[in-house]
């Protein structure tokens, strides 16, 4: 690590422990987003990049702080520590290779995951948080944007100094393919794609942030020169769309899956394969991604206990850092070969629930503003995002922070809502209650204060 990258990890560290808890995650996200990979210091067998550092530096925030997570863990919580804790069994099946250990990859895996997942469970309490937290993220974001336009320009990575990047950025097909400080130019922009719903669903409330981070966000997607964060910003869209019909979600649901159904009746090919179509930008590598889904599931009986050391023989391809696997470009099956349908299913179980805490959040709201509604909503289409980004993208370098980032923001919403609704029940209860005892002389009780919905306001302002 070179001595401004240990500056710039110290001090992003030091502001984490030092920062109030609304601003703690902008030196978390500035690490996330201003670093390479390439900058980090090994002790032993791990290797800490500089996210690294600010996960065990928000742990002893945490620590000294004694802060946790309001209302105590939630099921999507108790998923991903079952997540993390079959990650380290299932690593008895495999065995040391030139790779590495498996037990210590899954250990900085875990870290990685739980780490970021959980310091953002903490940090963000109520729907305040969140908008506090979306802003932040589009002020990070654009600077990062700015360069990824000026790599089109010049034609030069300014984080390449940092190492781990190119300081010429890809031409593939004549399309050139900003990365800005990401390890491939489609992280980079999957990470604008999966962040611009966040940015939509601010608008009404903020329309200077909201503008600001989507033009960061979008930018990210076009300089980035790839098809994939493409699509990912059209299924965002498409999800922020369909807003209008959230009364219908249930139909939805089922008539995407009949739709998917039918398509795999019709179709010469598996349904899947219409990722082979998407080719935006030229040179798009779609039927990998169909082929792969293909040779995952014909190999199925390799992987399904515990994932597996060896794919090389699915594919045509190989990667450079192995001669034992294929390129596993699919964040799900990644997780297949790493752990087997148990570590995939948890992931999807996460995200699953996910989906159904954005809906017990709107209901829960109840006559709650039009903006706020839309926010969860927005924060929910986010996570489509993620699902469709999935599909065909493994997370494989700083990126994982804004998945894991979606999920954490989604179960602090739906905690909040449900303790503001619990607040606001007892206080009801607590008039009504009072309301039916016998007046005393000089008493005044709750049926002699103001109507319960001032009472109630006082609860509110938590989360409005």
């Amino acid at each position: 690590m070179s001595a401004v990258a240990i500056i710039f990890v110290l001090l992003n560290a030091l502001a984490l422990l030092a920062l109030p808890r609304r601003w703690a995650a902008v030196p978390f996200l500035i690490a996330a987003c201003y670093m390479t990979l390439a900058q980090g210091i090994s002790f032993g067998p791990f290797s800490f990049t500089a996210v690294r550092f600010l996960i065990a530096a928000g742990i002893v925030r945490l620590i000294i702080r004694n802060e946790r997570v309001d209302g105590g863990l939630n099921g999507m919580d108790t998923i991903m520590i079952g997540w993390a804790g079959w990650g380290v069994f299932s690593s008895a099946f495999h065995e040391k290779t030139v790779a590495g250990d498996p037990l210590t990859f899954r250990l900085g895996l875990i870290y990685n995951v739980l780490g970021t997942y959980f310091l953002f469970r903490v940090l963000i309490k109520d729907y305040t948080d969140v908008v506090r937290l979306i802003k932040i993220i589009g002020c990070v974001l654009l600077p990062v944007a700015l360069e990824m336009i000026q790599e089109h320009i010049v034609r030069h990575n300014m984080f390449s100094i940092f190492g781990g990047v190119p300081s010429v950025p890809w031409i593939r097909e004549g399309e050139l393919r900003a990365q800005g400080p990401f390890a491939h130019p489609i992280l980079a922009g999957t990470v604008g794609a999966v962040c611009l719903p966040f940015m939509v669903g601010l608008y009404r409330s903020n329309s200077r942030y909201a503008i600001l981070g989507g033009f960061a966000c979008v930018s990210m997607v076009i300089t980035s020169g790839s098809s994939g964060p493409f699509m990912s910003l059209i299924f965002g869209i498409a999800a922020l769309v369909l807003w209008r019909w959230r009364h219908l979600t249930k139909q939805m649901r089922i008539g995407f899956v009949v739709a998917y159904i039918v398509l795999d009746l019709v179709m010469k090919a598996p349904a899947y394969f219409l990722i082979a179509r998407m080719n935006l930008f030229g040179g798009s590598t779609g039927w990998h991604r169909a082929r792969l889904i293909e040779m995952g599931i014909a190999h199925i009986n390799e992987w399904w206990w515990a994932g597996t050391d060896y794919t090389r023989h699915w594919m045509p391809t190989g990667v450079s850092w192995s001669a034992d696997h294929t390129d596993i470009t699919n964040h799900y099956l990644q997780y297949g070969v790493l752990g087997g349908l148990p570590l995939m299913g948890l992931f999807i179980a996460a995200v699953v629930a996910g989906f159904r805490y954005v809906g017990q959040s709107l209901n829960a709201l109840g006559d709650a503003s039009w903006d706020q509604e839309f926010l969860i909503w927005s924060v929910g289409a986010a996570l489509m995002t993620q699902v469709a980004t999935c599909i065909s993208v493994s997370y494989f370098d700083q990126s994982y922070v804004f998945l894991f980032l979606n999920l954490a923001v989604i179960g602090s919403l739906r905690s909040a809502v449900l303790l503001q609704d619990t607040a606001v029940t007892e206080l009801a209860g607590e008039h009504h209650t009072a309301e039916e005892l016998p007046h005393e002389p000089g008493r005044r009780g709750l049926a002699g204060e103001a109507p319960d919905g001032t009472r109630k306001a006082d609860v509110e302002l938590r989360f409005g």
